[in-house]
């Protein structure tokens, strides 16, 4: 009999609580043949990834995972047998206690954020003692094989591979969005948060010496966006020329098209925690723009992964990413930063696909999650 898996998700003010859990459901019951209950808050967010799914239904299927409208007011549920508690998320108190009553004993999992940072992988897999008799460990995503891994599909890298090395594909799938390549334009994606080094960059690109189209889906940077070009509220398919940057605003895609954009691009711009892991197994060149935290907490987290990195890359590609990762964080002026990294492209186009290799031959999350069961059982 397989066993059951529920996974609680509370959707913040972004996108990367469902992105994580909804892969890692997907995953789960695709790879290890789960039975998992995806429980979120605000299914107006998971609509937005899932275009398919229907925002009022108490219980629905989609992809083999049984999503489910976590309530304000929790009705009695039986527990399953693995319980993920994402990203500090708290469990309704009637679940726990029912967990507590369960005559099969529950592994209760608190997943946590992602992180580079060195501790993570001396409290991976730790055990948080309850009151109420009910295991709970500590599981952290990561870098090294030391952490839980990265959200990883069995397949996605062989078919990255199959796209990048189909021109057809990449032309009908960028198509299919409303965009038409440019001759011998370098193609960018941008998806941040509101972000004051926007500017400089995008005068930066527009002095480029060669064609650039910048694909922008909907998100919290349109904003900055109509700032700069002067105009009203812009809206999907809008496009936009200064100089040599050509724009061109998205629809929000699902993470199935997300994934073949970043695929199709030869630099992305990501934010947050679910595009940042898949822009990397993109193999291209990118910017992370993380999530900012009070007192500066999360340029720590930054330095963290940049430290990681660049670790093999050339010294002097190695500066020029580090310095325009640090404008783009701290809202500085970034144009000259960005032309350094220009300088250097092959040399970082190459890191990026190597860094991608050596983190796919770790144990991805959902395989090491799978296996954290098997052996506490």
């Amino acid at each position: 009999m397989r066993s059951t898996w529920d996974i609680f998700c509370s959707v913040v003010d972004n996108y990367g609580d469902i992105g994580v859990t909804w892969r890692l459901a997907r995953q789960l019951v695709a790879e290890h043949e789960v039975a998992v209950r995806l429980w979120v808050d605000d299914l107006s967010a998971f609509v937005r990834l899932c275009p398919q799914a229907d925002m009022q239904a108490a219980q629905q299927i989609q992809q083999g995972v049984r999503v489910c409208q976590w309530p304000k007011s929790w009705q009695p549920v039986e527990p399953a047998d693995v319980v993920i508690e994402a990203f500090a998320c708290e469990l309704p108190e009637l679940y726990v206690t029912a967990m507590a009553a369960r005559k099969q004993k529950v592994l209760w999992l608190n997943l946590e954020y992602l992180s580079a940072e060195d501790w993570v992988a001396g409290c991976h897999g730790l055990p948080s003692l309850q009151s109420n008799g009910v295991q709970k460990f500590f599981f952290f995503p990561g870098f090294s094989t030391g952490s839980g891994g990265l959200l990883r599909e069995r397949d996605l890298l062989a078919q990255r591979l199959a796209f990048q090395a189909d021109r057809l594909a990449r032309y009908a799938f960028l198509h299919s969005l409303g965009v038409e390549l440019l001759e011998g334009a370098r193609l960018i994606s941008l998806f941040a948060y509101e972000n004051k080094a926007l500017a400089s960059w995008l005068d930066a690109l527009t002095r480029d010496s060669r064609v650039i189209q910048l694909l922008v889906p909907e998100g919290r940077v349109l904003a900055d966006l109509q700032m700069w070009l002067g105009t009203d509220k812009l809206q999907v398919r809008d496009r936009h020329r200064r100089g040599n940057l050509h724009i061109q605003v998205l629809p929000f895609v699902s993470q199935d098209e997300y994934d073949r954009l970043l695929w199709s691009c030869d630099f992305n711009a990501v934010r947050g925690e679910d595009s940042f892991v898949r822009a990397q197994w993109a193999g291209r060149p990118f910017v992370w723009h993380i999530y900012q935290q009070a007192d500066n907490a999360h340029m720590e987290k930054l330095d963290a992964f940049l430290q990681l990195y660049q670790q093999d890359m050339p010294a002097e590609a190695s500066d020029a990413l580090g310095r325009f990762w640090h404008a783009w964080n701290a809202g500085q002026e970034a144009g000259d930063s960005w032309g350094k990294v220009q300088d250097h492209w092959p040399a970082l186009a190459l890191h990026a696909e190597r860094w991608c290799l050596q983190q796919a031959s770790q144990r991805d999350l959902a395989a090491a999650l799978a296996q954290f069961y098997l052996n506490w059982l």
